[in-house]
């Protein structure tokens, strides 16, 4: 079937030498997938390779690309985000050796790199793990290590005094949660570690998709809180592993500390 969409995948996709590393005086490395240009300067440019959101993407598109960013970088592990069930099946059907993060719903192919510095994804309740997972692999992606304190939300803040030491050890903070949002504010008030906030769309109607969340943690009291936005805890991983990781490399020495 021909498709006359400017953006079908038929259209104009290229094979081999004319696809894949094509140079553009300006704009530097480039694969042409045709319905995709992929920037393959990315990770020299900024540290990090170019990243698959997979929203709106089919299937094939969604291995294709993750394939095409391995080839580019092979030494690396390359992150597909945001993964429908389909997805998800024709990238382990096109990269066995993929592994696949079903909370997240997310898939890495290739290596992560040795951690550096430590991030610690903090999340509110258990409605907010999809988000977390997104924030935690995005992190590992992007070269931190990561650790976890789960279910900690201000509806019980034993939990979180309990957790105390385990923040302040942190490199980076991301804080998720929904409903009002409150969560960061309180950790932010308990140790003086870099946080980044990250509202849900958890919540009751009044939540309004998590606006609430957001707009709560936007006015937080607590000095210091950066926020992102609405379940885009991939945002949070790359910031917070990218504070790590110059936390690290400021201090003058690896990080033997051990993740999730």
């Amino acid at each position: 079937m021909t498709s006359g969409s400017l953006f079908d995948s038929d259209i104009g996709a290229g094979t081999g030498e004319d696809r894949f590393g094509a140079v553009d005086q300006h704009a530097g490395r480039i694969a042409d997938l045709g319905y995709a240009r992929l920037d393959l300067d990315r990770a020299a440019r900024t540290g990090d390779p170019e990243v698959v959101y997979g929203a709106g993407k089919t299937p094939s598109q969604v291995a294709d690309i993750l394939g095409t960013l391995h080839q580019a970088h092979p030494d690396r592990a390359v992150l597909a985000t945001r993964l429908t069930d389909d997805s998800i099946r024709a990238v382990v059907a096109a990269h066995p050796e993929a592994v696949v993060d079903e909370v997240a719903r997310a898939a890495t192919l290739g290596p992560l790199r040795p951690p550096q510095g430590m991030v610690t994804v903090v999340s509110a309740g258990t409605s907010d793990a999809p988000v977390a997972a997104e924030a935690a692999l995005t992190a590992k992606v992007y070269g931190a290590g990561v650790r976890a304190v789960t279910d900690v939300g201000v509806a019980g803040l034993h939990r979180l005094l309990a957790a105390r030491q385990e923040l302040a050890d942190a490199d980076c903070l991301i804080v998720v949660a929904g409903m009002e949002g409150a969560l960061p504010s309180v950790v932010g008030g308990l140790v003086g570690v870099p946080l980044v906030a990250v509202p849900t769309s958890v919540g009751y109607g009044a939540s309004f998709g998590g606006l609430a969340a957001l707009l709560g943690m936007m006015n937080s009291c607590a000095p210091g809180v950066s926020v992102v936005n609405i379940d885009n805890g991939f945002g949070a991983g790359v910031f917070a592993a990218r504070v790590a990781r110059n936390a690290r490399g400021a201090a003058g020495a690896g990080d033997d500390r051990t993740g999730v």
